[in-house]
């Protein structure tokens, strides 16, 4: 009996040990979830009427402050949005004066109740309800911002790159960055659902004269030596095809050390793609599919067909290899009609062409002299501007009346399919400069007509580039696109090397262009090593030089290589598109400025003398 009560008394106390056990960790499970929930329960962006009457906690910046009478409103922001707080003097006149003495960007806590507001914001997210704030804890201080963090700052670009983190807080730089985030995993999506295989390739690798500068890395263990920066991942992709990963992507980084303007930096990231076993129609096929995809996804817009153009035809129609299609103002060349006729502008000329501009026969003498202007500036280079006016009677009215009359200025009419009412802009001179100055002054029109709309997208596929173009300086040939491009395989092209016609050869290349932005560029690559010593060969390289630089890569086509091709857009144009933007900066967390620099790091920078020694580098010591 006795042992009986032992035992049971021992199960006793084990029951009361487990239910103890099971109470401490209940208390520790509430505890850790209200640590877990301590700093908020919702974000400045999600609540609305349907919490009216609940307690949330809100963590944020204070955007601003605004006191009318015995009450105070102050706007806080997180990157979800803008919520109103409330305080009222006469319930609880210590948090109101707490509340008044928040400065701008201060990082608060709150506690409160939801609450409908009387006067409703329609436009926040947030504008039914306002919080009725029992508790405010200070969680940071802020000195007074350079700039005002808001949509509409008062900051100049070089003060906001100082303070980039700053500018960040804006709504419109946040967006952006959500915009870029969006689109990278709407991309990875697509391709992977395609079969592509997401693939790092080296950041440090072997620097090669071709294209633009590189960024060069000394060594230290090497000393003498030096890395490259990649300014694009090109030959390992086709490395990466030999090695039998038939569909590769990456969302990467690349950098070129090249003159700066509004679409391009120092650093930029592209999306790069490479195909095995396809011709130029599979690839473009597989791309412009992604592309559709992504206009639906990120601005619910349908797209068709891509057309398209030969780079002749757009040299030819537009005077640009990207070709803004969203407007029509196409080139008309009107050599016959207008050389040869005592007019010695365009008798000296190599090419006399123009362009019709429907409905603008009313521009006054001013506006047309202002065109002239405009052609003439030294980044144009035009050196002049004739124009028609076809009146509404059906006469002419040109700046070269006297040289070529009613019945001549009528067949320039007709060749430019003009009614009354038009404009016809005629441009002379050789035959590049003449369709460059022409080029600026149709988009130019576009712009003052506002035909180059943001929210429409006219994409197109140009193709056939030259594989080759003959540079006077250097006296040498240089890849129109890469030594890697391959040239098209047809009796055509095979005839034109047999001649020595180096020059007239068509390269196996197409780039995706979207309303005369450039987003994309790839090409069908040259897997036989014979022929890629070749194509060194006409780029200038010697043997020894050609095996030196890319040695390797001519090595691995020995070793069973897949027909292959690929693409590379750009990432950063590809946001800015989607953002209705020409400057990719600011969908860049942390973009250089005009010269490349950082100002916010103030990089690049001076090293330390001993970072110059282990290198091998300090100049002045060796002297």
């Amino acid at each position: 009996m006795p042992s009986i009560l032992a035992k049971m008394k021992g199960r006793i106390q084990d029951l009361l040990h487990y239910n103890f056990l099971i109470s401490q960790l209940t208390c520790l499970m509430s505890f850790m979830s209200k640590l877990s929930n301590n700093y908020r329960t919702h974000t400045c962006g999600e609540l609305n009427i349907k919490q009216v009457g609940n307690q949330v906690t809100l963590c944020g910046w204070v955007q601003k402050s605004r006191i009318l009478g015995g009450l105070t409103f102050i706007d806080l922001r997180d990157r979800y949005g803008i919520t109103q707080l409330a305080f009222n003097t006469e319930v609880n006149k210590n948090l109101s004066e707490q509340a008044g003495e928040l400065g701008r960007e201060f990082v608060v806590q709150v506690i409160g109740v939801v609450r409908e507001r009387q006067s409703k914001n329609k436009n926040i997210s947030t504008g039914d309800i306002e919080i009725e704030v029992n508790e405010i804890n200070i969680l940071d201080q802020c000195e007074t911002p350079p700039f005002t963090i808001e949509d509409k700052s008062d900051g100049g670009e070089e003060i906001r790159m100082k303070y980039r983190y700053l500018d960040l807080r804006r709504g419109p730089l946040q967006r952006n960055i959500l915009l870029r985030h969006r689109v990278a995993q709407e991309v990875r999506n697509y391709l992977s659902n395609q079969e592509f295989l997401e693939i790092e390739t080296p950041f440090l690798i072997k620097s090669t004269p071709e294209g633009a500068r590189d960024f060069v890395v000394p060594s230290r263990m090497n000393q003498g030596q030096f890395y490259a920066l990649p300014q694009s991942p090109q030959t390992f992709k086709q490395l990466l095809m030999v090695g039998g990963f038939d569909r590769y992507f990456q969302i990467v980084k690349c950098f070129r050390d090249e003159d700066l303007r509004a679409d391009r930096q120092p650093e930029f990231t592209q999306i790069d793609c490479e195909m095995s076993f396809v011709k130029q129609e599979d690839v473009r096929d597989i791309f412009e599919e992604l592309v559709r995809h992504l206009f639906k996804k990120i601005k619910n817009v349908d797209l068709d067909k891509f057309p398209v153009m030969s780079y002749q035809d757009a040299m030819r129609f537009y005077g640009s290899d990207k070709p803004d299609l969203r407007f029509d103002m196409k080139f008309v060349e009107i050599n016959e009609l207008a050389k040869n006729k005592g007019f010695n502008v365009f008798d000296q000329s190599e090419l006399v062409v123009g362009i019709k501009v429907d409905s603008c026969a009313e521009y006054t003498r001013k506006q047309l002299d202002e065109l002239t202007d405009f052609v003439r500036k030294p980044q144009i280079g035009g050196k002049g501007l004739v124009y028609v006016k076809c009146n509404e009677d059906g006469s002419f009215k040109s700046s070269v009346d006297k040289f070529f009359d009613q019945d001549a200025l009528k067949k320039w009419a007709d060749a430019f399919n003009a009614k009354p009412g038009d404009l016809i802009l005629i441009v002379s001179g050789d035959v590049n400069q003449s369709r460059q100055v022409l080029c600026e002054l149709r988009l130019e029109m576009g712009n003052q007509l506002g035909l180059r709309d943001k929210d429409t997208f006219k994409p197109l596929w140009v193709n056939d580039f030259p594989l080759l173009e003959w540079d006077e300086e250097s006296k040498r040939h240089h890849a129109l696109h890469h030594p890697f491009t391959s040239y098209l395989k047809n009796e055509a092209e095979l005839k034109k090397i047999e001649e020595g016609n180096l020059t007239g050869l068509i390269s196996d290349a197409y780039d995706m262009v979207i309303n005369g932005v450039e987003i994309g560029g790839g090409s069908i690559r040259i897997t036989d090593k014979d022929v890629q010593a070749r194509m060194l060969d006409w780029l200038g390289f010697s043997p020894e030089e050609a095996r030196a630089q890319f040695g390797f890569l001519m090595d691995a086509f020995k070793y069973g290589t897949p027909p292959h091709g690929g693409i590379a857009f750009g990432f950063d144009r590809v946001c800015a598109l989607f953002g209705g933007s020409d400057s990719i900066r600011d969908f860049i967390a942390f973009p250089k400025n005009n010269s490349g620099r950082d100002v916010m790091l103030d990089a690049p920078s001076a090293i330390a003398g001993e970072q110059l020694d282990e290198l091998g580098l300090n100049l002045k010591k060796n002297e």
